[in-house]
């Protein structure tokens, strides 16, 4: 897949099947969009291209200004092009751009920049200045320009259309079998194998912890989970620990570690993913460090049982 940074790198083709949106944890919802696409592609013999957004726009236009992502950058590009788009430009949402009203974004990006024969977008779909652009905005300048708009109707899972805002929920209150279920797969995170107090070490629980790879990551609720952690190209079983270990802290930054099944490599430096499968437990705060080891042992315990289900 190529993917463009700038409008200016894109080469006009109006045999183009287009889809366009935030995307972010490309769930299932997105990728029937994206297969959409894919399928009326193949059968155009055109060009596939799928126009995205970073930062989250979320961030830029909210007062709160604390959106959280499914989805990294490279996490997204990695998922759509798995799923056969061959061509994403992803635009730099500022302040500025914001103000683009939707008739001049149909314009700039659509016509007259990569140029469509076809746009496939989702049923709730709202773009341009203070979200004004919709469906109907989009057919009737389709109409004009030379392009048709297919709409996909929401996926819904036991009569709930799924959206990033209720996976992020779900994986914000420890709900990952739901968010999972969502996605279509494991939620995950990846970052960097740093070192840290070996705190775990002295308690027989030697862990590897985390530096994200992007701040704006999503983690789970705190708590310990049952994962898979994948070094090396390699994948193995582990127990992940999300929070600020109050046992033996009073106060401190949320930090995220994992203990490896059976495991006893340098892993420092290294760039891993993990992928939660389940949540065990939330985070407690033990009176002794031997209660702490006594319930460490459980959710090892409690961990495998989970985890060897994936392979039964």
């Amino acid at each position: 897949m190529r993917i463009y940074q700038d409008l200016s790198e894109v080469s006009l083709n109006k045999n183009t099947v287009l889809t366009l949106g935030t995307f972010d944890g490309v769930h299932l919802g997105h990728r029937k969009i994206i297969n959409e696409v894919v399928e009326k592609t193949a059968l155009l013999e055109g060009r596939s291209f799928l126009i995205t957004f970073y930062p989250h726009p979320r961030k830029i236009i909210s007062s709160e200004n604390n959106i959280e992502l499914l989805g990294t950058p490279s996490e997204k590009a990695k998922m759509v092009e798995s799923l056969g788009i061959e061509n994403m430009l992803i635009v730099r949402f500022t302040k500025e751009f914001s103000q683009l009203g939707p008739d001049k974004f149909i314009e700039k990006y659509i016509v007259d920049g990569i140029g469509a024969k076809e746009v496939v977008i989702g049923y709730d779909h709202h773009f341009g200045k203070g979200r004004g652009g919709d469906i109907n905005s989009l057919k009737e300048k389709g109409k004009n320009s030379g392009f048709v708009v297919t709409i996909i109707p929401a996926f819904e899972i036991d009569g709930i259309a799924i959206s990033s805002t209720k996976i992020r929920s779900a994986i914000s209150e420890g709900d990952i079998k739901l968010a999972s279920k969502y996605l279509g797969r494991f939620y995950s995170f990846s970052g960097k194998v740093i070192r840290g107090d070996k705190r775990g070490r002295e308690l027989g629980f030697p862990t590897a912890n985390l530096e994200i790879e992007n701040k704006d990551k999503l983690l789970p609720a705190i708590g310990i989970y049952a994962v898979e952690f994948i070094v090396k190209e390699k994948k193995h079983f582990g127990l992940l620990s999300v929070g600020k270990r109050p046992t033996f802290y009073n106060s401190g930054e949320i930090v995220p570690e994992v203990y490896i099944y059976d495991f006893d490599e340098n892993i420092y430096d290294e760039f891993v993913t993990v992928n939660i499968v389940e949540r065990i437990r939330g985070e407690e705060k033990f009176s002794s460090a031997d209660e702490l080891i006594k319930q460490m042992n459980n959710d090892k315990k409690t961990g495998m049982e989970i985890l060897n289900k994936l392979n039964n």
